[in-house]
C-alpha cells in the first residue's frame, strides 16, 4: 500500500483514485469510473406487505396472503417487508401536534413497522417465518438454505437522522422507500408492493371515482404528470431511476387471490413502473 505525503508535509494519503478528493466535486464525480454493481442476491424477490392496506385488515387479508407466500416458497426465494399502516399514522399525528422533529417521528414509524414484521413472521412461523433485522440481510443465503421465510420491517434505518422535511415533518423515506433500497442493495430479482388497489391510478380511486388505472408507465412519464396522489412514496421514483440493478417495480392488489403468484412468475399483473 503506497503512502504519499503532500508537498507541505502536513497530510499523508493512501494512494488511490480518491486520494485527496473531497467527494463533492461535480466534475470529478461525473468522470469517476466504477465497476458495475454486484448483484448479491439476484434470485431473491422482495415483497412488501402494505401496513394500512393489508396488515390492518387482519384476518380479512393477511391469512390469504400468507397462504400464497407459503405456496410459493419452494419455487421462489422471498424476503418480506412490512409497512406501518394506521398505527403509524396515528403516532405521526400525535408527534406533529406535540412539535416532534422529523427524526423522532421517523423513529415512531420504525417501531410500528417492526411490530407488523413480528406479526407477519409469527403467522408464518410454522412454515419457517423468521423476523430479521436490517443488518442481517447478508445472511439471506443461510436463511433460505434452512427453508426460512425472512421478514424485515420496511422502514429505512434513518431514524433520528431522517432528513428534515418542509411543512409537514412527516418523513418522506418510509417503508416503500426502505423496501426499494433493500431491493437495490441486494440486486433483487423483483420488487413487488402488495396494496389494496389494482395498482397505480391518476388519483386515489377511493376518493375519486373518475380516477384512471395505469397498467404500465416509465418513471420519466410518471414524474411529468406530477400527480396529486401516488400509491407509492415519491422518492421511490428517483431511487428506481438511479438504480444500477433494478429496471422496474410492480404494484399489485393483494386482496385478489393469485396476484402475488402471477407477479412472482413475471406476469404483468397490476402496475409496472419501469426505468426511463
Amino acid at each position: 500500500m503506497a503512502l504519499l505525503r503532500e508537498k507541505d508535509g502536513r497530510r499523508l494519503h493512501v494512494k488511490s483514485r480518491l486520494m485527496g478528493e473531497s467527494l463533492v466535486g461535480k466534475t470529478f464525480m461525473d468522470g469517476l469510473t466504477v465497476a458495475p454493481q454486484e448483484r448479491l442476491f439476484p434470485d431473491v424477490n422482495i415483497v412488501k406487505i402494505g401496513g394500512q392496506s393489508i396488515c390492518d385488515r387482519g384476518i380479512k387479508a393477511l391469512p390469504a396472503i400468507m397462504k400464497e407466500v407459503v405456496a410459493n416458497k419452494k419455487k421462489h426465494k422471498i424476503l418480506l417487508t412490512t409497512g406501518g399502516g394506521t398505527r403509524s399514522r396515528h403516532i405521526y399525528s400525535i408527534g406533529l401536534e406535540l412539535g416532534m422533529p422529523t427524526g423522532i417521528i421517523a423513529k415512531f414509524g420504525s417501531s410500528v413497522s417492526e411490530q407488523n414484521a413480528l406479526l407477519v413472521s409469527t403467522l408464518l412461523a410454522p412454515w419457517g417465518g423468521i423476523k430479521i433485522g436490517h443488518d442481517e440481510v447478508t445472511k439471506l443465503s443461510n436463511y433460505f438454505a434452512q427453508a426460512c421465510i425472512p421478514v424485515m420491517h420496511g422502514m429505512p434505518p434513518y431514524d433520528y437522522f431522517a432528513l428534515p422535511v418542509p411543512k409537514t415533518r412527516i418523513p418522506i423515506h418510509r417503508t416503500d422507500v426502505g423496501t426499494l433500497v433493500i431491493a437495490d442493495l441486494i440486486g433483487a430479482r423483483s420488487c413487488i408492493f402488495i396494496k389494496d388497489e389494482q395498482g397505480l391510478y391518476t388519483d386515489d380511486p377511493k376518493k375519486n371515482g373518475a380516477a384512471t388505472f395505469i397498467s404500465e408507465i416509465s418513471v420519466k412519464d410518471l414524474l411529468s404528470r406530477d400527480l396529486d396522489d401516488l400509491i407509492i412514496e415519491r422518492p421511490c421514483l428517483e431511487i428506481l431511476q438511479n438504480s444500477e440493478v433494478l429496471d422496474k417495480i410492480q404494484i399489485i392488489n393483494g386482496l385478489e387471490k393469485g396476484n402475488l403468484t402471477k407477479a412472482l412468475h413475471g406476469k404483468p399483473v397490476g402496475t409496472i413502473i419501469y426505468k426511463s
